[in-house]
């Protein structure tokens, strides 16, 4: 029998640390989504996170470790309690699938599927799917054709069934992305679910798609090989323009296609020359009084087009390059040289991962999180979370997910408002 680290336990007990307001030596990962509870809440999740640790928290075999939070489940009647060790037992089977349901689940989810707590009730259906309740799935497949319920609940429907690779999703997904409130999600879900229709579908709503759904085809695309191949022809014919093709996604279509796309798309190496001769000419550009005269909202606009799903910003935004809160953003040459030359001196926790797995998928991305079973990764707009065992390969680039021709992209006035709104040093109130 394989012995590996409880993932669902260790999610759950740090959860229930982060309730209680105990601390351990081990340094557990950050607890996501905390709830805020009472002070009898605290209480009682104290009691049950000591219990945990002080038998338990080790080594032990998947099914055990899975058996022993549904068992604590069982005597626990507190819904804060309940809701952590759930969200615990979820999060740590991020990604798998095929699970077999701990014994005592099947009892003990029908009372919690009762429960008037919504987390509660919400997140035993999530991984009864998860352990393959076929009623579960149904669910889920009602909630996500249902366009009378919040798009978050729909989303959230769509997401549990593609980590289950559920089969009824090719047929679903091209109504999905008419609907603009779940689009986006649709057509990332084709690059997990296989689809020998996704090109053809995707590649003719392009031109009717707004910029954002647009780059959403463009990264799916580049996630297959039979899916690049087609983006490759579509750049051919002018269906899409090789500008559109971030700087990022063409280096993971340069490896997987080869010559053949770098003929049509050009050498990735010339986006490196003449930086110093770049640099000098935006110095010019954005003198102290041109960027005084630009326009903070419209540089807001630009920055919430071109950088905010990779970079936080006054707390909101992406997670796969650094925060920009604290940086040293009142600096031009600063600005310029990490907008020019961001692959020039790169830290490796923003360095590019490239994963190919054993169904034929690319993803690439920042590590967010790593252990000995899964992998974890920001890409543009989501996370993704990979079991190491559906891992065929993996490498590691110098270079930045960030595209080195951003600012040639950009017309001179959206440059200078991007500046600007860099150099603020507080949030600004929207336009007026």
């Amino acid at each position: 029998m394989k012995f590996i680290t409880p993932l669902c336990l260790l999610a759950a007990t740090t959860t229930l640390i982060a309730m209680s307001g105990a601390t351990v030596v081990a340094d557990p990962q950050p607890v996501k989504h905390s709830p805020t509870v009472a002070a009898s809440d605290r209480n009682e999740a104290g009691a049950l996170f000591q219990r945990l640790r002080n038998s338990q928290l080790q080594p032990l075999d998947a099914n055990a470790s899975l058996e022993m939070v549904t068992r604590t489940l069982a005597e626990t009647v507190n819904p804060a309690s309940q809701a952590a060790l759930l969200r615990g037992m979820k999060e740590g089977l991020e990604g798998q699938r095929q699970i077999e349901p701990p014994q005592g689940w099947s009892q003990i989810s029908k009372t919690l599927l009762r429960s008037e707590t919504p987390d509660v009730a919400t997140l035993t259906r999530e991984l009864s799917q998860i352990f393959g309740d076929e009623a579960a799935i149904q669910l889920a497949l009602e909630t996500l054709k249902n366009q009378s319920l919040p798009a978050p609940t729909r989303r959230a429907a769509l997401h549990s069934l593609v980590a289950q690779q559920n089969p009824e999703l090719p047929a679903i997904l091209p109504e999905l992305i008419t609907h603009r409130s779940i689009r986006l999600d649709a057509i990332r879900a084709y690059s997990s679910i296989r689809s020998e229709k996704a090109p053809e579908q995707l590649l003719s709503l392009y031109p009717k798609l707004e910029p954002s759904a647009q780059r959403a085809i463009i990264e799916t695309l580049a996630s297959r090989r039979n899916y690049a191949e087609s983006l490759l022809a579509a750049i051919k014919k002018g269906q899409i323009e090789k500008q559109a093709i971030p700087t990022y996604t063409a280096r993971s279509l340069s490896e997987m296609l080869g010559k053949p796309f770098t003929e049509v798309y050009g050498d990735l190496g010339e986006l490196s020359a003449d930086k110093e001769q770049l640099i000098s000419k935006y110095r010019a550009l954005l003198t102290n009084e041109t960027v005084s005269r630009g326009d903070l909202h419209a540089g807001k606009a630009v920055y919430d087009r071109t950088c905010s799903a990779c970079h936080v910003l006054y707390g909101k935004g992406g997670k796969i390059g650094p925060d920009l809160t604290g940086s040293n953003r009142a600096d031009l040459d600063y600005i310029l040289l990490n907008m020019l030359d961001p692959s020039g001196d790169i830290p490796e926790a923003y360095q590019l991962v490239t994963v190919t797995t054993n169904n034929g998928q690319l993803v690439a991305g920042t590590v967010a999180d790593e252990d000995d079973q899964r992998l974890v990764l920001n890409s543009i707009g989501l996370q993704r979370t990979i079991l190491k065992s559906d891992i065929q390969n993996r490498s590691t680039s110098p270079y930045s997910m960030m595209p080195e021709g951003l600012l040639l992209s950009l017309p001179d006035k959206d440059v200078i408002n991007l500046v600007k709104y860099l150099r603020t040093t507080e949030k600004i109130a929207a336009k007026p």
